[in-house]
C-alpha cells in the first residue's frame, strides 16, 4: 500500500473534531476512495459506504430527502446492521450526484452517533453552486497526485534519508554526494512516472513504462470525459485548452495563449473554460503579479496565467515516448525546463502554496513567487540547464529596496550552496519548503 501523508490528516480529523464532517476533495484518480477505506479498515469497527453513481436507489433517496430524518432512514435502509453507534464511519461517495447532502450533512452530524466522511469527483466545480454549505461542520482536505516525498516512500527511500535532505535545506548545506545523487536519479524518475497512485503502483511493480503509460493515457482520456459530462456545451474547448498544456508549456515564456479557437480569438471568451480546468483539479494555474509584494493575492491578474497539468507524469505522457526516455535517462540534450516547472507547480500546490510568478519589462521574469503564513514573499527560480547562476530578474527584484524581499532560491540539478542572499538548492528539494 502507497504511503500517503493525507492519512495522517485524517487521523487528525477523527482525534480532534468536534461535530464535524470530513469532505475529501481532490482531482479524480489521485487516490481519495482508497485512501478512505484504509482509514476506515484501520480505525473503525464498522464502515458504510455508500457511492451515489452505483447505486442509483440510494442517490434517489438522498435526493428526496426532505430533514435529517429522511437522510438517517435512507442511511439505515442502505447500511442494514453496519450501523453500530459510536463506531460507525459512513463515506458518502460521488456526492456530485446529489450535491445538497454537503447541506445536510449539519443535520445528521449534530444528530451524533456516527462520523461522516463525504467526497466524489469534480467538487471544486460541482460545490459552487450549494445553496448553504455548513460552515463549521465541514473539514475539507484535498488530496493531490503523490509528492515526491510520496513517491521516494514507494521506491524503498526511508524517512532517515528525507530527513537528511530536510536538513541539509534547514542549515543550508550540501547533501551527502551518495544521497543527492540517489534522490536526483529518483526526481527524473518521477518527472515521468508522476504521482498517480494507479500507475505509481504498477511502475514500483514491475519497472514497465510501457503499461504506466498507459495507465495514464486512461486517465487523460478520463479527464476529457468528464469535460464532456459536465460541461457538454464549452467541452472542445476545455478539451482543447487541456491538450494544448505540454505545447504552451514548451514556449520560452509559459505563458498560456491561445490565438484561436472556435474561431473566437479574445482570450477572456475563455475565462470560465480555463477556470473549469483548475476547479476540476486537472490543472494548476500560476497567475501574473504586478509586484511580488505582501499580500500576493491582491497584485494578481486575471489573465496573464501559466497553466501546469496537476500530474507531471501525465504531462510527460502527453509529451510522447521520445521525451519519456531522454528525461528518465537523464539525457544531457533533454530540455526539461516545462517538466522541471511542472513538478514545482505541482509540489508548491501539494504543500499548501498558491504559485505565483512575475514578470515586467523592466525587471525581468521570475518563474514562481511564493508566500509564507508570516507574509514573507520569497521567489524562487527553477533551472533545468547549466547555467543557475545567471538569474537577472532575480538579482533585479532582490537588489530592489522598496520590495523588501531577503532571500530567494534556485533549485537546480547540483548541490546546496549559499550565495548571498540565493540559495541554490537541489530540484527535488522543493518539498522541503514550508508554508
Amino acid at each position: 500500500m502507497l504511503k500517503r501523508k493525507a492519512l495522517s490528516a485524517f487521523i487528525d480529523w477523527k482525534t480532534n473534531k468536534t461535530k464535524q464532517a470530513l469532505l475529501v476533495t481532490g482531482a479524480r484518480q489521485v487516490g481519495k476512495t482508497f485512501l478512505i477505506r484504509e482509514f476506515a479498515r484501520q480505525h473503525y469497527q464498522s464502515f458504510v459506504e455508500i457511492n451515489l453513481v452505483e447505486n442509483a436507489d440510494a442517490r434517489e433517496a438522498f435526493i428526496q430527502a426532505r430533514s435529517s430524518e429522511d437522510y438517517l432512514l435512507a442511511l439505515s435502509l442502505f447500511a442494514g446492521d453496519r450501523l453500530i453507534e459510536n463506531e460507525t464511519l459512513v463515506f458518502i461517495d460521488e456526492i456530485q450526484e446529489s450535491p445538497e447532502i454537503v447541506t445536510a450533512i449539519k443535520f445528521l452530524v449534530d444528530r451524533g452517533g456516527f462520523d461522516y466522511v463525504l467526497s466524489g469527483s469534480l467538487l471544486g466545480v460541482e460545490l459552487k453552486n450549494i445553496r448553504s454549505v455548513p460552515v463549521g461542520y465541514l473539514r475539507t482536505i484535498e488530496m493531490f497526485p503523490l509528492d515526491f516525498d510520496e513517491y521516494c516512500w514507494a521506491r524503498g527511500v526511508g524517512d532517515p534519508v528525507i530527513d537528511e535532505a530536510q536538513v541539509a535545506f534547514d542549515i543550508q548545506q550540501a547533501v551527502p554526494g551518495f544521497i543527492h545523487n540517489r534522490l536526483l536519479k529518483l526526481f527524473h524518475e518521477y518527472l515521468v512516472v508522476g504521482g498517480m497512485p494507479d500507475p505509481v503502483n504498477t511502475f514500483v511493480q514491475d519497472l514497465n513504462i510501457e503499461r504506466v503509460r498507459a495507465l495514464q493515457g486512461g486517465i487523460i482520456e478520463t479527464y476529457k470525459q468528464d469535460a464532456t459530462k459536465y460541461n457538454f456545451d464549452r467541452s472542445r474547448v476545455i478539451k482543447r485548452i487541456y491538450e494544448l498544456i505540454p505545447s504552451e508549456l514548451g514556449q520560452q515564456n509559459r505563458k498560456f495563449t491561445i490565438k484561436s479557437i472556435d474561431g473566437i480569438p479574445r482570450h477572456d471568451r475563455y475565462a470560465d473554460d480555463f477556470l473549469w480546468l483548475v476547479d476540476a483539479g486537472i490543472a494548476i494555474a500560476s497567475y501574473n503579479v504586478r509586484e511580488p509584494r505582501h499580500p500576493l493575492m491582491l497584485s494578481a491578474g486575471s489573465t496573464q496565467f501559466k497553466l501546469f497539468n496537476n500530474d507531471v507524469g501525465l504531462l510527460a505522457s502527453m509529451c510522447g515516448m521520445d521525451e519519456t526516455r531522454e528525461t528518465l535517462f537523464g539525457s544531457s540534450n533533454a530540455n526539461y525546463g516545462s517538466f522541471y516547472e511542472n513538478a514545482a507547480a505541482q509540489e508548491l500546490k501539494a504543500h499548501g502554496f498558491e504559485p505565483y510568478y512575475f514578470k515586467n519589462k523592466r525587471v525581468g521574469e521570475l518563474d514562481f513567487v511564493i508566500e509564507t503564513k508570516q507574509g514573507e514573499v520569497i521567489p524562487l527560480e527553477i533551472k533545468s540547464g547549466k547555467n543557475y547562476q545567471r538569474h537577472n530578474a532575480l538579482t533585479n527584484v532582490l537588489s530592489t529596496p522598496s520590495y523588501g524581499i531577503e532571500r530567494a532560491y534556485v533549485f537546480y540539478d547540483g548541490n546546496t550552496s549559499v550565495k548571498g542572499s540565493v540559495t541554490y538548492c537541489p530540484i527535488y528539494m522543493m518539498g522541503r519548503l514550508q508554508r
